[in-house]
């Protein structure tokens, strides 16, 4: 379950972001009318921008991949080598949340 919800929250990040750059292309077609030097010195700070964005994003997506694959491995070895203690652990996580969804 834990899988699923960290999954979307990253693809709705990502749709997002790519929401973001697809209206500042938008932008720039639509500044193309414009005359003169500061637009197209404006245009062309936009679209550097841009591509820095895009490879940022790239970059962000597969280490936020990587390290959630690398989470999600550690915990499934820690519960096979521990699944009693795993049992524990959520019971007692379980029965503090259940306390605190009790006091409001």
């Amino acid at each position: 379950m834990a899988r699923i919800t960290a999954k979307n929250a990253q693809q709705i990040l990502a749709a997002d972001f790519q929401a973001l750059v697809i209206d500042t292309e938008r932008l720039l077609e639509h500044t193309k009318t414009l005359a003169g030097d500061q637009a197209e010195e404006l245009r062309a700070q936009l679209n550097d921008r841009l591509i820095k964005a895009r490879e940022t994003l790239a970059e962000t997506k597969d280490n936020l991949q990587e390290r959630g694959q690398a989470a999600v491995v550690a915990t499934e070895d820690y519960v096979q080598a521990n699944p009693w203690q795993s049992v524990g652990i959520a019971a007692g996580v379980g029965f503090l949340i259940g306390l605190l969804a009790t006091r409001r």
